[in-house]
């Protein structure tokens, strides 16, 4: 495969289809959760109107977009900053740097970036 370049039209099309077929299932669960649940925040309590119910979004409890029960039981209305907030927050439980954990998921740092500095400076000498 050396040399040869990527198709970018094709590959551009793709991705334009998959955005396409996101926005359309976004489209439909939204649309869905907006009429089952009152527009307000589940985590901070903000009330929505339609001048601002853009800035309430349907939070997948699962964490997976494909699970979209007709009954609505996998989502949570949320506004942009407590659905950021919960994804913060699953990511770093997820990776081991809880908010308790200081920062740290208890294993020390094994990997030194310095290591043989010393001896490639008296090299270059």
């Amino acid at each position: 495969m050396a040399g040869r370049q990527p198709d970018n039209g094709r590959l551009d099309r793709v991705v334009a289809e998959a955005r396409r077929q996101r926005e359309e299932r976004e489209k439909g669960y939204r649309e869905r959760a907006l009429k089952l649940y009152p527009w307000v925040c589940g985590r901070c309590g903000r009330e929505f109107t339609r001048e601002n119910v853009r800035e309430l979004t349907v939070h997948h409890k699962d964490h997976n977009h494909d699970n979209n029960p007709l009954d609505g039981s996998n989502w949570e209305l949320l506004c942009l900053y407590c659905h950021d907030n919960e994804h913060q927050r699953y990511l770093e439980a997820a990776s081991g740097l809880g908010a308790g954990s200081g920062g740290t998921n208890g294993d020390a740092a094994t990997h030194n970036p310095f290591a043989g500095l010393k001896d490639l400076l008296k090299g270059s000498r």
